[in-house]
Parts: structure tokens; sequence; C-alpha cells
């Protein structure tokens, strides 16, 4: 049967009422050239906000016929749904926030292909030019908030997570909300949803308003975790690098729950940073916690990385189990000294300007088999470099798993092989088996590995 479908005519708000001829026409654009695919991709991804799969695919196969126009009218813009989910909408009304998501998706769009990608103004192959882009794509989605002292953590984990482990990110998201702390997340669901959840109960019991709840992501995976209900500030970025940038330029801690690959690629990404020898006294509070449960899930990461970059790299996270309020306290902690340091430093609250992000960090990776394969695996090498080929051998993982592109490469060539030194290999294969056997690879059906561990001495 199929699912109930509507039309719809709606004017955007918030920033949203003016665009150039020129972007109304790349967005109804199908060409190689245009944004329409790229739009109608991610507008139903929202427009399905709180979908329980993990199939970049499913949507489109669920609402084939689905279609989004931005057309320019005397009086502003206006934007045409055909076929689209009736779950977005109440007695023929489209839902306010689902609305605002919508605006979000045409807004970042427009944005990052007229004034990033086709301006002239950024050199994207240069390390500053890159941090300018961040910022310009987080200004115009007005979330960065002057005059405001550090209280944004950033929440990474897993969208495939057990009932107890949720239940768990909702407990240190109500202790970090009576805190008055805001929460940036991945935007999807699972330990992306829960902090979220638990802290709207507590800003409400502290009768505290103008919450954030920060959703950040980017187009090749915003299908496969679609926005939560709870995000009311959604920003796409154009890439996974960047949408990594973003989290650790606007975050003042961050807290990791249990998760999967895409989480061990986020772990890496900010670890390799801490590193490098510019950030050495850069305060940045990290703190991994989970239920009694997910001890051994991050004693095992906690030897990886120790195995992987030497046992100093621990000296830049804590590991809290079973404890929601010190790890909301932790945080507080944490990010008075991140006041503290900024102020000494003369540096934005509102985003780290400080904080050296190599040009191995920012740089997009193609999940193709032939960059599989030519990552540097050992440990011959400073740590801040290893850790930045680990990231790109999860962030490839990620893609075969749910972006439309690796899938495709999976589907064509076959599992990514990945090669490197055994000890690393072995420990990377265990890491591996144990994700899947813990079912943290995918939300539902059986998981078939999109890669292949050589860890032969």
């Amino acid at each position: 049967m199929s699912p109930a479908t509507v039309n719809a005519r709606i004017s955007p708000r918030g920033g949203l009422d003016v665009l150039s001829r020129h972007e109304v026409s790349r967005l109804r654009d199908a060409s190689s050239g245009g944004l329409h695919e790229l739009l109608r991709r991610c507008a139903l991804a929202v427009l399905t906000s709180g979908s329980a799969s993990d199939d970049p695919r499913a949507a489109l196969v669920r609402y084939p016929d689905f279609d989004i126009q931005v057309q320019q009218q005397d009086r502003g813009i206006k934007i045409e749904l055909a076929h689209a989910p009736a779950e977005a909408f109440v007695d023929g009304k489209i839902i306010v926030g689902v609305a605002e998501l919508l605006y979000a998706v045409v807004r970042d769009i427009a944005y990052v292909s007229t004034e990033i990608q086709g301006s002239g103004e950024f050199d994207l192959g240069a390390s500053d030019d890159i941090t300018s882009a961040v910022f310009e794509i987080l200004r115009n989605a007005r979330i960065l908030r002057p005059h405001v002292d550090p209280n944004l953590v950033v929440c990474w984990g897993g969208h495939s997570i057990g009932r107890e482990e949720y239940l768990y990110t909702k407990s240190v998201g109500y202790q970090l909300g009576l805190r008055a702390i805001d929460i940036c997340t991945g935007c999807g669901p699972g330990a992306m949803k829960g902090p979220m959840k638990g802290a709207t109960i507590a800003h409400a019991k502290q009768r505290r308003r103008s919450n954030r709840y920060i959703g950040i992501t980017e187009p090749g995976i915003i299908a496969a975790e679609s926005p939560n209900p709870i995000v009311n500030h959604l920003v796409i970025m154009p890439d996974i690098e960047k949408r990594l940038e973003a989290f650790v330029r606007v975050g003042h801690g961050i807290i990791v729950f249990p998760g999967g690959v895409g989480t061990a690629e986020e772990i890496l990404y900010l670890l390799g940073i801490l590193l490098h020898p510019d950030n050495a006294g850069t305060p940045f509070p990290l703190v991994f916690t989970g239920p009694s449960a997910a001890a051994a899930y991050f004693e095992q990461i906690d030897r990886f990385l120790r195995l992987a970059l030497g046992d100093s790299v621990a000296e830049h996270y804590r590991i809290v189990v079973e404890d929601p309020r010190e790890v909301a306290r932790a945080m507080q902690r944490g990010m008075d000294k991140v006041r503290a340091h900024r102020l000494d430093t003369k540096d934005a609250f509102f985003f780290n300007w400080a904080l050296r992000i190599p040009a191995e960090f920012q740089h997009p990776f193609a999940p193709t088999h032939e960059n599989m394969a030519r990552l540097k695996l050992h440990r011959d090498q400073p740590a801040h470099l290893l850790a930045a080929d680990l990231r790109r051998a999860f962030s490839g993982i990620v893609a075969g798993n749910v972006k439309e592109e690796g899938m495709r490469a999976i589907e064509q060539f076959g599992p990514f092989v990945i090669d490197g030194e055994p000890d690393i290999m072995r420990a990377l294969d265990d890491l591996l088996r144990a994700f899947v056997a813990q079912n943290r690879m995918k939300m539902s059906g059986e998981y078939k590995p999109c890669y292949r561990v050589v860890a032969a001495d």
C-alpha cells in the first residue's frame, strides 16, 4: 500500500524570503550542474524526520514521486511540494518544526553553492579559507551567538544503539539541561536524539527559554540519519570534514556515547587535532560515557587508541561510567577552563578560531577503493598523522555502510581492503567485529561488511 502524500505550497520565514534568480534557477535545475536532486534528497529527509531507517535509499523508494520546487514570486519565494509525506502535516498544514528544517535545507544548499563554492572568494584547498568557509556557513545559519558564555556541548554517539544506552543519553542530557547547557549533535536518532530529549525536560523545569538543539549534518549522511524532531537549528555542511570542523569550532566540550564506525571517526578526528603540537595546552573537555553495560565498549576503544596513538592520548579524555551527574559536572568544570582560556587568548566564545586544525583533517576524503588502499596505517609517523588516516579509514566504512556513493562503489567493486601495521590491523579488526556483534553498524536487518581488514604479518 502506497503511503499517504500531500501537495502543498508554503512561504519560508526566518531569513529565507529573498533568493536571487540565479539561486532559484540552480535549485530548480535537475542537470548535473544544478542542485535540484540534492535539494530533493535533503528535503525528503527532513520531511520524514524521525525515520527509523538508516538506508539512504529507503525514503526515495517509498516516495518516488516526491518533488520540491522553489518558485520566485513578487513578494518573495514559495516552496511547492508534490507528493510529500503526509506525516509532515497536521490537518493539511505542515508542522512548524518540519517547515523550519525544510527552510534550512534550501538556505544552506543555496548559500554553499553560490557564496562558498561558486563565489571565487574561498580557496577550498587552503586551510585558513576552509575554516573561514565553515565560519560563514554557520554565521549564515545564525548558529553563532555572541555575548553568551560557553555553554554548548556536542554529543557524539551511534544512531544504532540499544534501549539502555538510549535512556542513558537522555539522563545525561537531562543533567546538562539542568545546568543551562545547550546541545549540539549530528541531528539523527539514537545518541543524537537522546541528549536533546533529556535536555528539553530539564530546560522546561528551569523555565529556560531560547534553548538550542543544534543538528549539524551533510548531504551524504542526512538521508540515512534524518533529523530528529527536537532539532531546532539545522545546518547542512558541504562534506563530512567541514561538518566535523563545525562541531569542534562551535562546541565548548564534547561527550561521546557508545556508537559504531561514525563515532570512531569522530573520536579520531578530535584526538588527532588535540595531539597536534600547536594545540598543546588548549583546554577541550572530552568525556566518554555510557551505562554500566557499555564499560567494556569503552575499555576496547581505550585499548585501541592507546595501541595506535600511544598512552599519552588518554590525557585528552576521561571515561565516566553510569554517572550522568558527574558527566554534566565535568563538562561544566571543563567549560569554565575554556572560558578562562578564551579570555586569556582573546578568542571568541562562539567560534574556536585558535584551535589549529591541520590540512589532513580538512580536505575531503573520497571513499574509493584506491584511496582506502593507500592509507598509511602505521606508527612510524607523528601520532596526529596516523589519527588522520585512521579517521579516513572509518570514514570510508561509514560511506560503504550508509552513503549512496560508497554503497555504489561496494556493489560495483566489492569490499574496501584496509591494510597496515599488523598490530593495528588486528586491533582494528577486533574493534569492527565487536561493532558488528553489538549491532552498531546497522539499525535493522543483517549487516554485510563493506570492508576487509588485512592483518597478516
